[in-house]
């Protein structure tokens, strides 16, 4: 399989939930707001055999008038049109952003016309319920009754390589992903294990769920990937987008 991180820059994010672009050679951490976070946005593209998958989709920022998500692929020689699965940890708006574009009515429409979303039904529910300012609902509407949304119910398998479990950790209906094909192993933590460093400390996170178990799993996982040679994919780090444990 081949890995494609699509990197949409470095920001600070504090407790307004709003990101602001970071320059790490020109800008100090510490004139920013007090408890300001340092992260990557990073969304990836898999390469199966049978699949181009895009996994969480960003910020949705747009830069000369194309969707940023969008400028990222076809750089690495990827069409909108060539992704054909895109998979969703969760629909906060760091991760969702991209999922959609609007036109010049104003009209939202699904950013990958011949991909199929996969989305925990629960997880949408709860971010329309919820709203602003983690989850952006005209953004992510669209979701709602579109014939190329497939949503979920718990833990289960796409495709026969495609596992997916709800963690309900980083948020209440968080997911996570393992894609298996040619003995190779990819996961994707989406927030639940969103940076290196954070797999090889004991860390708990105020601003998730339960913080708790994010520690707790995010340990799990680093022992079972270096046990069975995991890829991890992180969407958070700023210099690391993923990690290979050799088997």
């Amino acid at each position: 399989m081949q890995i494609i991180p699509l990197s949409e820059g470095v920001f600070t994010i504090d407790k307004t939930k709003v990101f602001v672009p970071f320059d790490l050679n020109t800008d100090d951490l510490q004139k920013r707001a007090t408890g300001s976070l340092l992260v990557e946005v990073q969304p990836f593209v898999v390469k199966t055999n049978n699949d181009i998958l895009l996994l969480d989709a960003g910020l949705g920022f747009s830069r000369n008038g194309e969707l940023q998500l969008h400028t990222n692929l076809k750089e690495n020689g990827i069409q909108p049109a060539d992704i054909t699965k895109v998979l969703m940890t969760h629909l906060h708006k760091d991760h969702a952003g991209g999922i959609s574009v609007k036109d010049r009515l104003g009209n939202y429409h699904l950013a990958f016309p011949n991909a199929t979303y996969y989305v925990q039904q629960k997880e949408l529910d709860f971010a329309l319920e919820t709203g602003f300012p983690s989850f952006m609902a005209e953004e992510i509407s669209v979701l709602q009754r579109n014939p190329q949304v497939t949503f979920l119910d718990g833990d289960g398998v796409i495709d026969n390589y495609i596992h997916y479990h709800v963690t309900g950790a980083h948020s209440p209906y968080h997911q996570v992903y393992w894609i298996k094909e040619d003995n190779q192993t990819i996961f994707f933590g989406g927030d639940d294990a969103p940076q290196l460093q954070q797999m090889k400390n004991k860390f708990v996170a105020k601003y998730d769920f339960d913080g708790k178990k994010c520690m707790e799993l995010r340990q799990l996982w680093w022992q079972q990937g270096k046990d069975q040679g995991w890829t991890f994919l992180f969407y958070h780090d700023v210099k690391t987008p993923y990690y290979t444990f050799l088997a």
